[in-house]
């Protein structure tokens, strides 16, 4: 790996920096609803995060940036999604290209690690529709004298649109192997549309990008194999993140509807409908699921840093077991924070008017969100997985894929 974990120890820093991004967090939350109904892309919003150095959070201190644990960086993530549960998603590729360099040779990460505190972001750009058989990919990474040129089009971008950078996953003509590319988006050759059109986490940029003959230097293209191994986890601990804080923003919103409600119904329990003991009761609830979807989030985010230390022990079985843990703890986080943010942002209309479904308000963007969140990664896939594990011992998968499956003639 190139050195120990620590050589560029990362520190538990949170109560200092969410005081210096709670206002940026402020700022890009006054702006969300307006964002929702116009369907505005958070370009600005992203800038003033770069600008603040987000982007360096995991970035080792002597290299210029905060140098935060996993836990700390996810409780800031949780943090930024209640404020906008899109940026924070759209930031997903991001810190997982990070992670992946953090654990690279000196002379590999360095100049990323000055990139990255910059502000040069990372978009993602791994994923395929249309007849691409599992397990495989139609983006090619095609030799071009000592370096490279990339062919392909990618969906589910998630990033892409706002980053410098997009980490592609694609298969190299000359040998078939399976690669990362890092391509530069600051070139004609790489088109960068926003047409995701799911009816939640609109402004992810989530769209399709097209590389075509998109230069690629030799040294900014990584075996597939030498990945960091605990990525699938790290990858759903941003997810549930975001349905974390679209859990919290939920419940923030409807607290302050309530608080504000000058009517009140001839059926309820209180002159002012903020001390309704049934209405309160309902925010309550729904804050306690809120709470709960943290703090899941967070047990999963200890395991995964446990899986990012023990890469550096030149311990095979430990690391191993580690990863194992990692991927059950983030996919038990899965399993419960999808369940109690989708609980949390439809109990709270139970406390509500019928004025609180007017679109202007956008609470219902919440519920949205948090069922768009959900459906990555298929939950019930991941639940058998943890029952397998709990009744049979059976060890999870590090990797998903999506595509059509290769049957026998006889069965397509």
């Amino acid at each position: 790996m190139g050195r120990t974990e620590r050589d560029w120890p990362l520190a538990a820093r949170y109560a200092e920096l969410k005081t210096h991004f709670q206002p940026i967090f402020d700022r890009i939350a006054e702006g969300a609803p307006a964002r929702e109904a116009t369907r505005a892309l958070p370009h600005e919003q992203i800038g003033w995060l770069k600008a603040a150095g987000f982007g360096a959070l995991r970035v080792p201190v002597d290299q210029g940036g905060s140098g935060v644990t996993i836990p700390d960086l996810f409780r800031l993530l949780i943090d930024l999604a209640e404020a906008d549960s899109n940026i924070a998603q759209s930031l997903r590729g991001h810190f997982a290209f990070v992670e992946d360099i953090l654990a690279r040779p000196e002379a590999v990460a360095k100049p990323w690690f000055a990139r990255f505190v910059a502000g040069e972001i990372v978009g993602n750009g791994w994923s395929e529709v249309g007849d691409v058989k599992l397990g495989e990919r139609k983006t090619q990474l095609v030799p071009q004298g000592t370096d490279f040129a990339l062919e392909g089009v990618k969906y589910y971008s998630t990033g892409a649109i706002f980053a410098e950078w997009i980490d592609v996953l694609a298969t190299r003509s000359d040998d078939g192997t399976a690669v990362i590319a890092a391509v530069d988006t600051r070139q004609p050759s790489v088109q960068r549309s926003d047409d995701w059109t799911g009816f939640g986490q609109r402004t992810t940029g989530s769209g399709t990008t097209t590389f075509t003959t998109a230069p690629v230097a030799a040294a900014h293209v990584f075996p597939f194999e030498t990945r960091f191994r605990y990525q699938t986890a790290f990858y759903q601990t941003v997810l549930n993140a975001v349905l974390a804080g679209s859990a919290a923003a939920a419940v923030r919103d409807a607290a302050a509807f309530l608080k504000a409600r000058k009517r009140v119904y001839s059926s309820g329990t209180a002159p002012v409908a903020a001390q309704d003991p049934q209405l309160l009761q309902v925010i309550g609830r729904a804050h306690a699921f809120a709470e709960a979807a943290r703090a899941t989030t967070l047990a999963g985010a200890e395991a995964v840093q446990t899986a990012y230390e023990a890469q550096f022990l030149n311990d095979e079985a430990a690391e191993k077991a580690a990863n194992i843990q990692a991927e059950l703890a983030s996919a038990r986080a899965q399993s419960a924070a999808a369940d109690l943010s989708l609980r949390a942002t439809t109990d709270i209309f139970n406390a509500l008017s019928a004025s609180a479904t007017d679109a202007g308000l956008a609470i219902d963007r919440h519920w949205r969100n948090a069922r768009t969140a959900a459906n990555h990664n298929p939950l019930i896939f991941k639940e058998r997985i943890l029952g397998d594990h709990v009744v049979n011992g059976t060890e999870p998968p590090f990797l998903w894929q999506i595509g059509t499956p290769d049957l026998p003639k006889t069965e397509r």
